[in-house]
């Protein structure tokens, strides 16, 4: 299967990895966008694109593009969206109910979605959606086994109106526990912080599925304490608690069970390692990547003739 890649150039996650799996399953003609490139993807086409060489093309691009883009975006065959953001269109931020209505627009192209609830909320709509995780970068994030001296921490951004509820949280816990809350470069300072942190504290509040962050604690040995996304989220990813993962929706209930973990440091070794372990099987992104081909190759739904007047304007560029 021939496929293009369309990527972010500028984005701060680095993510090569993630398109490198990818690309070891498949025909892969990756495609970094710039910031521009993505604000004109009908130029871009036109001067780039050859579209009847692919069996598949695959948009991981900012959304906030893509939605301005509809008309175009409508005339591309055997289109799939990668989309991490999605969880969105179902909290209150800026992109409530968008990514609904953007779908609606594109209703043959397949959904793949980061989260198991969001795929099947978005499958209930009658969108052709697949779930596949978010991961981790195997070649950076790793288990040095290091002595951990920052007993609890969270690493990340806590700005944006859609992290409103991480951020009361953490804040919440830090007025009670001795919580550290840094950011840091990516690449190498942030795997040796994670590797300094024995008990993570993933605050995901209100979004429905996990962030990658938590599965790059877990792949660095931290004991996650999670924001608990439910029942159906966390059978989806092997998420079982006190087991390899700790779950909490209160912070009375994260003290409680952090004075158990802390009372028996067995047991958190135990849950860091099977944690780890478990990140280590099946959520690296060479796994992933290996996920997304497979969620691709199923036939799409039938795109309609393009109209005569579509025909011109792909072949012209305008």
């Amino acid at each position: 299967m021939k496929v293009l890649f369309l990527v972010q150039k500028d984005q701060r996650a680095i993510l090569d990895r993630l398109y490198e799996g990818v690309a070891a399953h498949c025909d892969c003609d990756i495609r970094w966008l710039s910031s521009d490139e993505q604000r004109h993807l009908r130029r871009y086409f036109h001067r780039e694109v050859d579209v009847s060489r692919y069996d598949r093309i695959v948009f991981f691009l900012r959304f906030k593009q893509e939605i301005r883009q509809v008309s175009f975006i409508r005339t591309l065959p055997n289109l799939v969206i990668l989309e991490h953001d999605a969880y969105q269109n179902y909290i209150e931020c800026k992109y409530t109910g968008k990514f609904s209505a953007h779908y609606r627009q594109l209703p043959w192209a397949r959904v793949i979605s980061s989260g198991f609830m969001v795929t099947q909320r978005l499958r209930e709509e009658g969108f052709d959606a697949v779930f596949v995780p978010k991961g981790y970068d195997q070649t950076l994030l790793q288990d040095f086994g290091r002595e951990r001296d920052i007993e609890l921490a969270f690493v990340g951004s806590t700005n944006s109106v859609a992290y409103s509820g991480r951020k009361a949280l953490l804040d919440e816990l830090a007025s009670v526990e001795p919580l550290v809350v840094t950011r840091t470069k990516s690449g190498d300072e942030y795997r040796d912080t994670l590797n300094r942190i024995r008990f993570f504290v993933s605050a995901d509040v209100g979004m429905g599925e996990y962030m990658i962050k938590n599965f790059e604690a877990m792949a660095c040995g931290c004991v996650l304490l999670a924001f608990d996304q439910g029942e159906e989220e966390n059978r989806a990813l092997g998420f079982e608690d006190m087991q390899n993962v700790v779950f909490y929706r209160t912070i009375p209930q994260l003290q409680e069970k952090l004075a158990r973990l802390r009372s028996d440091p067995q047991l958190a070794e135990s849950i860091a390692r099977r944690g780890r372990d478990l990140a280590v099987s099946g959520y690296s992104f060479a796994r992933i990547g290996q996920r997304i081909v497979e969620a691709i190759q199923p036939p799409l739904r039938s795109h309609p003739p393009l109209s005569w007047w579509d025909r011109v304007r792909l072949k012209s560029g305008f």
